[in-house]
């Protein structure tokens, strides 16, 4: 079995966060969000190769991010595209990596932006019993919430019905992005040949689902779809469980550190309260009350207070006295 992690994004919602980064590498505690992933892939010994899949402009950060790391199974399999309106769509990149490496064999495929609290492992046993498509299924207990994912209707595990993006859900069962398909399902050429929608897997999934069985792996444990400032926010909560992290060449001086807060590499926090919230290396905070922020690397901020902001790289902030 082949997997691929689809690392492609340009993420706009977290810009300028993710604007010179991939967020698949933004930290989450001690790692990182893709790193989790590739652990559990290498953990697998069905899993023979990785392939990440990613765009032109990002691929030497993930080429570097994979040198420096222990990892034996992830290799890059690079679209050539720089810019986010240049994309082929999830479908169209799948189809071309297909043809690029290969593939001939069955697929797992993990956005790579997943923060999954099952196991990979679990998936592929599931996936490896059914013989059929399968995708992961999660409960996100609100309606208008599942207007923004796939949604999924069963009959015990099958799935019987696939709607991408609902005006009018019927129910709040989503399909996550995580799938496994038979060499037989690889049918990605065939659906776009026919002129279907080529940028979300959901679509590919419900023209699939209506030609051949899909089966659902539904989860109760924690998943998070890292998209936006607060997805992102929310699973470093999750992973911290109320605890912060500190890098050793952090400066902390007559501050108080809350819950659920990481301050990287010699950023410095003086006479400061943070809670809920993400320093990148290098930043500076002086005087300040900072709550469900995330402030990029080399930031200066004095004396002023945020709350569920934002900030950008080397950026200056200070109340102007």
């Amino acid at each position: 079995m082949k997997a691929v992690v689809l690392a492609g994004g340009y993420a706009t919602r977290l810009w300028p966060i993710t604007k010179h980064r991939p967020k698949m590498l933004l930290p989450i505690g001690e790692t990182t969000v893709i790193d989790r992933i590739f652990g559990a892939l290498e953990a697998d010994d069905r899993i023979e190769e990785v392939y990440v899949s990613t765009n032109e402009r990002f691929a030497e950060e993930f080429e570097r991010h994979l040198a420096e790391s222990a990892f034996e199974k992830p290799v890059l399999s690079v679209e050539e595209t720089v810019e986010e309106d240049e994309k082929f769509g999830v479908v169209g990149a799948l189809r071309q990596l297909v043809d690029r490496e290969g593939i001939d064999d069955d697929l797992l495929v993990v956005a790579g932006d997943n923060l999954i609290g099952f196991d990979l492992s679990d998936f592929v046993d599931f996936f490896e019993d059914r013989g059929s498509a399968a995708l992961a299924a999660y409960d996100v207990g609100d309606r208008e919430k599942a207007k923004s994912y796939g949604l999924v209707e069963l009959d015990g595990d099958r799935v019987v019905e696939f709607q991408e993006k609902p005006e009018e859900p019927n129910s709040t069962l989503v399909s996550i992005a995580c799938y496994g398909f038979p060499r037989r399902s690889l049918r990605f050429e065939e659906y776009l040949k026919d002129g279907h929608n080529p940028d979300e897997p959901g679509w590919f999934l419900q023209w699939l689902q209506s030609r051949e069985p899909v089966h659902a792996f539904t989860f109760e444990e924690p998943w998070f779809d890292i998209g936006t400032p607060r997805s992102y926010l929310e699973a470093i909560a999750w992973e911290l469980n109320g605890d912060s992290v500190i890098a050793e060449s952090a400066t902390v001086e007559r501050s108080t550190i809350g819950e659920n807060v990481h301050v990287m590499a010699d950023a410095e926090i003086v006479d400061s309260t943070l809670d809920r919230s993400i320093v990148f290396e290098g930043a500076t905070i002086d005087g300040c009350e900072i709550h469900k922020t995330i402030i990029d690397k080399g930031t200066r901020i004095e004396d002023i207070d945020l709350a569920g902001a934002l900030i950008g790289a080397h950026t200056q902030l200070t109340n102007g006295e």
